[in-house]
């Protein structure tokens, strides 16, 4: 099976420790993320890899060359451009041509979710990309209907919202930043060079099934934040088993 880690951020949220390293390297005791994410694909049964790199470029080739990793992993090289999340996945979809769903993975996500569980829930859902969702505190809501079908997007802070239907009540998920992607959705992308998949997906909603896949009871956490590093830290265990 087939996976993409996005790793091309530069990693704001982590300064000063992305002054000299890029995300992708920052440590959990003594693992990096970029590790920790491959690790686990490799277990879950992917083992051909594509990884974006953008900030610190050459760090995270060095890395993967020097590491033995038991996967075929490329590099979709976005040094002189930072595409976002859509635009590097258009960029990397040379990649995925045997036809086959893939996944797409976060670099700062750490998750012991069931990758294989999850990808075999988007084979029975026939959706053109399944999203990892869960019910935690955000900023930013997914919203989907009673079947869990993608209808929608909102900003709690700003109150802007983007439905299919106004006058539909919809629950309220936050994205983990895992997904299952068909590539038949590369026909559907725009031919801007920059754009966020997000924002493609809610364009592409109306006409296409997207589903979400709930994940409520795996340890998860967004360690792009500071704070969250000392709380990886001290669930390291937790998750490290699943690795």
């Amino acid at each position: 099976m087939r996976a993409f880690i996005l790793a091309a951020g530069l990693g704001t949220r982590l300064k000063p420790i992305t002054d000299d390293i890029p995300k992708a390297l920052v440590k959990i005791k003594d693992k990096t993320l970029l590790e920790i994410t491959i690790n686990k694909l490799i277990r879950s049964g992917f083992d051909k890899i594509i990884i974006n790199v953008h900030h610190f470029a050459g760090q995270i080739i060095d890395f993967i060359e020097e590491k033995n990793f038991d996967a075929e992993i490329v590099i979709s090289n976005e040094k002189d451009k930072l595409l976002d999340t859509g635009g590097g996945l258009k960029k990397a979809s040379w990649f995925f041509d045997d036809g086959k769903p893939f996944l797409v993975h976060n670099v700062d996500i750490i998750s012991n979710i069931d990758l294989n569980k999850f990808y075999e829930f988007h084979l029975q859902s026939d959706s053109i990309a399944s999203l990892s969702i869960r019910k935690r505190d955000s900023s930013r809501y997914l919203l989907f209907n009673d079947k869990n079908i993608l209808c929608g997007w909102k900003n709690i802070k700003t109150g802007e919202q983007i439905t299919i239907d106004d006058s539909t009540q919809y629950n309220e998920y936050a994205f983990n930043g895992i997904h299952i992607i068909d590539p038949k959705v590369f026909k559907l992308m725009p031919n801007d060079e920059v754009f966020s998949i997000i924002d493609f997906y809610l364009s592409i909603m109306h006409k296409e099934k997207i589903t979400g896949y709930i994940d409520n009871k795996s340890f998860w956490l967004d360690v792009g934040k500071p704070e969250n590093l000392k709380i990886a830290e001290e669930n390291f265990k937790e998750f490290i088993i699943h690795l």
